[in-house]
């Protein structure tokens, strides 16, 4: 199955950019900016980047954070990201980019939008092509929800397809982002914001009603409503699964306890994603080992998780096209 799950080309839905920042990637950072107080020895690194609760994640998401201050450091970040999932045969990833975090750091959004592109650039070289999602981060209100659809619209950076709402999602309703999310979709950006990953199945509910959201970040918690469930399957609304970050963050007890198996038993489009992989110790290809061990899944069910991934992403048709023939060419070889 391992061998099986590499060959297939795959598809990333649901990555964060600061949060796919690998060892390497760090290391190299880390280097380049001591002040930020980050280790700059390997194994030391490795024991700082060792999840032990979400407060740490926190701390070392912070730290990454930190040590981006200008263009070439978001070069830095997308080529490493870019060499992680080549490695994993992964062909196309929609990034979560929140400008308006980098910008509160003291960068310009020139910067930002520099970054992202040269390294786009050189991810196509290495064979995957990367695309960006902008996100409203929760937390910042109503004014980072105006600034990050400012960056959208007037930016707009080449690879830009949709806009997000990350961050909190207790006591951060969606429905005061809906203007932006409206704005947002009136100028070709699709919606994909996050709901139901730390709190109830309303939540869901907000953002499809509210920010017509065409995917769910995460969306867990939909198990919890049967009317919901039946809403999903029959509107066919992708759900961004992140298994491991799920267990990591203690929403779910294990791989065996989580919703997607349930969800899958109800006919919902999930697709397997990895979040904020190193962090968590994730990696794509783990996502799919670890759901279809847990499940007992065959290799036809683990191909369909594949293209589903595939059928749910902005890409075009004809491209869509090209990688569901190539996840039909590896099940078809084995």
């Amino acid at each position: 199955m391992r061998s099986f799950i590499h060959a297939l080309p795959k598809v990333e839905l649901h990555l964060h950019l600061v949060g796919s920042a690998g060892l390497d990637t760090v290391l190299e950072l880390a280097r380049r900016h001591p002040e930020a107080g980050v280790p700059t020895d390997r194994a030391e690194l490795e024991r700082f980047y060792t999840f032990r609760d979400f407060d740490h994640f926190l701390k070392v998401y912070w730290a990454v954070q930190s040590m981006l201050k200008g263009r070439a450091d978001i070069h830095t970040l997308v080529v490493g990201l870019a060499r992680d999932l080549a490695a994993q045969n992964v062909r196309y990833a929609e990034v979560t980019v929140t400008p308006y975090n980098h910008v509160l750091d003291g960068m310009s959004a020139d910067e930002v939008f520099a970054g992202l592109a040269s390294g786009r650039a050189e991810a196509l070289r290495l064979g995957v092509d990367l695309v960006w999602c902008f996100d409203i981060p929760g937390e910042k209100g109503l004014t980072g929800a105006r600034e990050t659809l400012a960056f959208a619209l007037t930016g707009r950076p080449d690879g830009l397809v949709s806009f997000g709402l990350a961050g909190p999602e207790a006591g951060v309703g969606r429905a005061q982002f809906a203007p932006f999310f409206d704005a947002a979709r009136e100028a070709g950006l699709h919606c994909v914001p996050h709901a139901g990953e730390t709190t109830g199945p309303e939540t869901i509910w907000s953002a499809l009603r509210d920010l017509k959201a065409e995917r769910i970040g995460h969306g867990t918690s939909c198990v919890q409503d049967p009317a919901l469930v039946e809403h999903l399957a029959l509107k066919g609304i992708p759900l961004e699964v992140c298994p491991t970050s799920n267990v990591r963050t203690r929403q779910v007890a294990s791989i065996a306890d989580h919703p997607v198996r349930q969800m899958l038993a109800a006919g919902l489009v999930v697709t397997l994603n990895t979040d904020d992989p190193p962090f968590f110790g994730a990696t794509l290809e783990g996502e799919y080992l670890a759901v279809a061990s847990a499940l007992e899944l065959g290799h036809a069910e683990v191909a369909r998780l594949a293209e589903n991934a595939v059928l749910a992403s902005f890409l075009p048709n004809a491209r869509k096209t090209v990688l569901l023939e190539g996840i039909s060419s590896v099940l078809a070889a084995r």
